[in-house]
């Protein structure tokens, strides 16, 4: 009779500890707008989203998305707690965006630059572990995360912010998380011509367009760093296979291949019947986009960082 009972204790305990365990693990802390730098008068930010529990965890510098000259942080609302509660840091920041026809490249890729900078430099005293450092980013934010990936410490990017705080600092990641991106700007610019006349987008971004300076378009293009030489970093690649913003075989399928020849690893999650503009939905709901990603996401994480 005593034995049934002491089995019973042990296994309520269990059941208790296990509660105990999942309901801690539901809590994360964010602090909204932190400052990671300044550049040429702009106040940079990002909110971080951190597990709750003590410790140096693995992070992830996320970038927003619309199209170079729109969007915010508040986009990663949903997966900043997602991840925090699964053991990782995000760090979803502004950048400078395209206004009154001003182009910005090169100047956000050197904001998105900075933030990573930020977080390998200052990072433990944030939870973040400074050598398990990635990028994610969603459309025109896939495209910075991935240039800064590849490029970010090599010219013309690398010592463009001398005098900031963290500029000695590497911006090599371990891995990049690219959702609908945009990885080769002259077919982007092309795309565009051909559907979107009322807004080209890749030449607002560089501020030229294609047939005035093709170089340019080369330079910007995180698929002209995918060399075997330059192979260290992990990708996944998810998209829509009904995205009409982003051509998917011109940017997702092409930018993939690339990857493979030079030897680089990297996952794909194809999303069937999705279009564009997703990312930021509740990740939680029934049959959404994000959900589907979400536990690849995961492991693959999992895995690489």
């Amino acid at each position: 009779m005593i034995r049934p009972l002491v089995l019973a204790l042990i296994s309520a305990a269990a059941l208790a500890v296990g509660s105990s365990a999942r309901a801690q693990s539901t809590e994360y802390d964010v602090q909204r707008e932190l400052e990671y730098g300044r550049h040429d008068g702009t106040k940079l930010t990002g909110d971080l989203y951190t597990p709750k529990a003590p410790g140096k965890y693995p992070a992830l510098v996320a970038v927003h998305g619309g199209s170079w000259q729109a969007g915010t942080p508040r986009i990663y609302q949903f997966w900043g707690p997602y991840l925090a509660q699964r053991g990782y840091v995000l760090f979803a920041v502004t950048y400078r965006l395209v206004r009154d026809g001003k182009k910005t490249y090169p100047d956000a890729v050197n904001d998105v630059r900075a933030a990573v900078q930020f977080l390998r430099t200052r990072g433990e005293s944030m939870k973040v572990d400074p050598g398990r450092i990635g990028l994610m980013g969603d459309s025109a934010g896939a495209h910075l995360a991935a240039l800064v990936a590849l490029a970010g410490d090599q010219a013309p990017f690398a010592g463009s912010y001398k005098d900031d705080p963290y500029a000695a600092a590497s911006t090599k990641v371990k891995v990049c998380v690219g959702i609908y991106g945009v990885y080769d700007l002259a077919a982007q610019w092309d795309h565009d011509l051909q559907h979107r006349t009322y807004d080209n987008i890749a030449q607002k971004f560089l501020g030229v367009s294609l047939v005035e300076n093709r170089k340019v378009f080369f330079e910007a293009s995180p698929i002209s760093y995918v060399t075997s030489s330059n192979n260290q970093t992990a990708f996944l690649l998810a998209w829509g296979t009904e995205d009409d913003i982003v051509d998917r075989r011109t940017q997702s399928d092409a930018f993939m291949r690339a990857l493979k020849l030079a030897g680089f690893f990297v996952r794909p999650v194809v999303v069937q019947g999705s279009p564009h503009f997703w990312w930021g939905d509740p990740i939680e709901e029934p049959t959404s986009y994000p959900g589907f990603v979400a536990p690849r996401l995961i492991r693959f994480l999992q895995q690489r960082l």
